[in-house]
């Protein structure tokens, strides 16, 4: 089994879901048969809300190279950062080690071109997303285009509130109102791409194929571990 690094605590509750996904993922018969974490669940990353969307918060780049170079020096062979938004600064991490990125974003486009090729490709989460274009060039390089929600406020205000308060029926009826909206603006598939809604992937429902980021983030970070040294 090899060992993945995990660039958390964005938010944290959203690390410990992804860390339980991982284990629920593997049929282990005992502890040695689940995948090893080194985990830096790092609550203290800048906001990417405030350094993206608001222009008012510190660059997380510096802080999630930190991260990224701990986390490889204590004995991890890949990183993972179940943060969509975060995915921004991929290229930092990236370049930050020679340990190989599963990126997050790359993998879901590729996941969303076999639901739908050539299609539209609804993405429910953060408005910093289509701010910085952070699924733009992956989605191309597949033939897929964005479909993006229309009520930024909204979507934020959901975010925020899954922080403070954790998930909620409200929230999920809100981010069910927002897929709605994408499936009527032609998304032939919903891409569940921030990590807070992941929490609440279960109860959001669409008339479309929907899956979860985390859940291909997963399934990698497991196939990576499991997978024999090429």
């Amino acid at each position: 089994m090899r060992i993945v690094g995990v660039l958390g605590g964005m938010g944290p509750e959203a690390t410990i879901y992804f860390m339980q996904r991982v284990v629920n993922a593997v049929p282990a018969r005992d502890d040695a048969d689940h995948v090893p974490l080194i985990v830096d669940n790092n609550t203290q990353v800048p906001s990417r809300i405030k350094a993206i969307i608001e222009g008012t918060g510190d660059d997380p780049a510096p802080v999630l190279v930190q991260m990224a170079q701990g986390l490889v020096g204590a004995g991890a062979q890949a990183l993972v950062m179940p943060c969509n938004t975060a995915h921004y600064y991929a290229e930092h991490v990236e370049r930050a080690t020679d340990a190989p990125f599963l990126n997050m974003v790359t993998l879901s486009c590729a996941e969303a071109a076999q639901t739908a090729p050539g299609g539209k490709v609804g993405l429910l989460g953060s408005p910093a997303l289509r701010q910085v274009g952070v699924f733009e060039a992956a989605l191309a390089a597949k033939g897929l285009a964005p479909v993006y929600g229309q009520d930024d406020r909204r979507v934020l205000a959901t975010i925020r509130a899954i922080k403070a308060q954790g998930p909620s029926e409200f929230a999920a009826h809100t981010l069910s109102d927002v897929a709605a909206q994408m499936v009527e603006d032609g998304a032939d598939v919903i891409c569940i791409c921030c990590t807070e809604f992941s929490l609440l992937a279960r109860e959001i429902t669409a008339k479309v194929n929907m899956f979860d980021a985390l859940d291909v983030l997963v399934n990698a970070t497991v196939q990576f571990s499991t997978t024999d040294r090429a």
